[in-house]
């Protein structure tokens, strides 16, 4: 596709933020379609800000490697500071998952990313705070920690602007057509055609695909995010900590707490009221594992719900359809897409302009939806 210069990217979020950037560098000319009146509106904005390297798939330890490079140095590439907090991320493992979960620290290691291996007593000491009680140990992410998602995603669009990208907001997508090998696409008020269209809709991927016929398996999914009150007595910051065992996560923010839970059994939508009975059952556990939240209140109008684009094996989907050439797919990062977003702008940069990828895609491909057989993707999923 080294001849197709003109991309229109599908979403104004992180990924398409990140997509802009990358392929204006590289000398596309760029048009971003976005449906809501501003940028990162969506998941990008209610994102819990993570980052961290501790993944069982090679290549998504591979991504935050080279986008916590990136994210290190945000600011002289675009004027705007990521963020980057290197808090960590503490896995609190139990007993029954401490034997499976050395290979992937291992892998880490081997791959360049910096994590500890601690037993119970070291958690005691350096985590007082923290319940013991039927952990084997814990890792800790040294270069894991914190990011600022509307703030880089306001980066990389001040400096795709400056390279032209044309940014159009309040343009959501009402019809897709092809037509002698160019993209036509009528959003809202907007007409544009291009080459290459990359669809970056976060949670609205599968939507904006059905507009050429093409099943892209990414589902919407609530997350809720419960936030306390200043608890000003506690070694802020805290790294982000997860319970294995339950699935409850907490960091600090500022002076006060975020904690989360995913609800598994909750089916697919785009309900983004904050789910206060999930609260109630999340609590006792949060509360056995991390007994300090028990000093302090909710905030109830500072917690907030967004979603997943959770693909079936929780693993995005990267690369041009092989149905539909020049349709480039760059979604259903389960969870993933903020802290993954540099590494994906350079990776559709690639695509596009033909180089050879930085990142191997073979499990990465919309393609093995196909294959019944294969086996399911990233397993270390919060």
């Amino acid at each position: 596709m080294s001849h197709r210069k003109q991309v229109v990217v599908v979403g104004a979020g992180i990924v398409g933020a990140s997509c802009a950037y990358y392929l204006a560098q590289a000398g596309a000319n760029v048009t971003v379609l976005e449906a809501k009146p501003k940028p990162a509106l969506g998941s990008t904005s209610r994102s819990a800000g993570g980052l961290r390297h501790q993944f069982s798939e090679p290549e998504n330890i591979k991504m935050s490697l080279y986008s916590a490079e990136q994210y290190s140095h945000f600011e002289v590439l675009t004027g705007v500071s990521a963020g980057y907090q290197k808090v960590g991320y503490l896995f609190l493992l139990p007993d029954n998952m401490w034997d499976d979960w050395q290979p992937q620290v291992r892998l880490q290691r081997e791959l360049g990313a910096h994590v500890e291996v601690l037993s119970p007593e070291d958690i005691r000491q350096r985590f007082p705070d923290i319940n013991t009680q039927g952990l084997a140990g814990a890792t800790l992410g040294l270069d894991d920690g914190v990011i600022d998602p509307p703030s880089i995603t306001e980066g990389y669009l001040r400096a795709a602007q400056d390279l032209h990208v044309d940014v159009r907001y309040n343009s959501p997508i009402e019809r897709i057509e092809q037509r002698r090998g160019q993209w036509r696409i009528k959003a809202g008020d907007s007409l544009a055609s291009a080459d290459v269209l990359v669809n970056a809709a976060g949670a609205y991927a599968k939507d904006v695909a059905a507009f050429v016929g093409l099943d892209v398996p990414v589902l919407p999914y609530r997350r809720n995010i419960y936030v306390t009150k200043d608890l000003i007595d506690y070694p802020h910051p805290s790294p982000l900590m997860i319970d294995m065992a339950t699935g409850i996560w907490l960091r600090s923010r500022n002076h006060h707490f975020l904690m989360g839970r995913s609800n598994m059994d909750e089916p697919p939508g785009d309900n983004q009221n904050v789910d206060w009975d999930w609260l109630q059952m999340s609590l006792t556990p949060a509360l056995q594992r991390f007994p300090t939240i028990g000093r302090v209140n909710l905030n109830p109008p500072a917690c907030w719900a967004g979603l997943y684009a959770i693909t079936p094996d929780h693993t995005p989907i990267l690369g041009e359809a092989e149905s539909h050439p020049g349709f480039v797919n760059a979604c259903g990062f389960s969870g993933h897409g903020v802290q993954h977003a540099p590494a994906t702008g350079l990776t559709i940069k690639e695509i596009i302009f033909e180089e050879e990828t930085t990142f191997d895609l073979t499990n990465y491909r919309l393609e093995r939806f196909a294959n019944t057989a294969k086996q399911a993707g990233e397993t270390n999923i919060v």
